[in-house]
């Protein structure tokens, strides 16, 4: 069995990595720009394009789940902590797919000009206000899970490396070589 993810999955990784920090920080940034300002257009634009990009790669990464065999964690570790960390990416995956379609839902919804990427994108021709505050508000709503989910994925890496001194980290790491006892 391979020792590490495939290159595809690690570069799918931490590109959603990076995304994420984007988004995030787009967002929690956002109230240093005034309304109305091409500053704070940019700063929505950024945070829409972000999202739209995360929508992809996760999509792209649950289809490379499918395609590649996941490497095995080296000593193995105890069937809760699997299955635990089985429900963390689930919530990950779920989360970071449903963020994004609510996002981009309500701005189609909303019947107001909006933009990917500097383009304008299509909006409905039967404009729904109510249903895309609603979508906007979970959207709101869920955002800070991530956060949570982040965090906990990163500091359970962190744990496996330096204190159970597993290869769990280091399967996902494009350098270095796999930790085996």
């Amino acid at each position: 069995m391979h020792k590490k993810y495939a290159a595809s999955q690690m570069i799918f990784h931490w590109l959603t990595v990076l995304l994420l920090i984007i988004a995030y920080s787009t967002i929690e940034l956002r109230g240093l720009a005034e309304r109305g300002t091409w500053q704070r257009s940019a700063i929505i634009i950024t945070h829409f394009s972000a999202g739209a990009c995360v929508l992809l790669i996760m999509l792209t990464r649950l289809y490379l789940r499918t395609r590649h065999k996941t490497p095995e964690i080296v000593p193995p570790a105890p069937r809760w902590q699997i299955g635990l960390s089985h429900l963390v990416h689930t919530c990950i995956y779920a989360l970071f797919i449903a963020l994004p379609v609510l996002g981009l839902s309500s701005r189609y919804l909303r019947g107001n000009e909006w933009k990917l990427f500097g383009i304008s994108m299509h909006v409905s021709g039967l404009p729904n206000p109510d249903l895309a505050s609603t979508l906007i508000d979970w959207h709101e709503t869920l955002a800070p899970a991530g956060y949570w989910l982040i965090g906990l994925h990163t500091v359970a890496a962190l744990f496996h490396h330096y204190f159970l001194r597993d290869n769990t980290l280091l399967r996902m790491l494009p350098f270095g070589n796999n930790r085996e006892q």
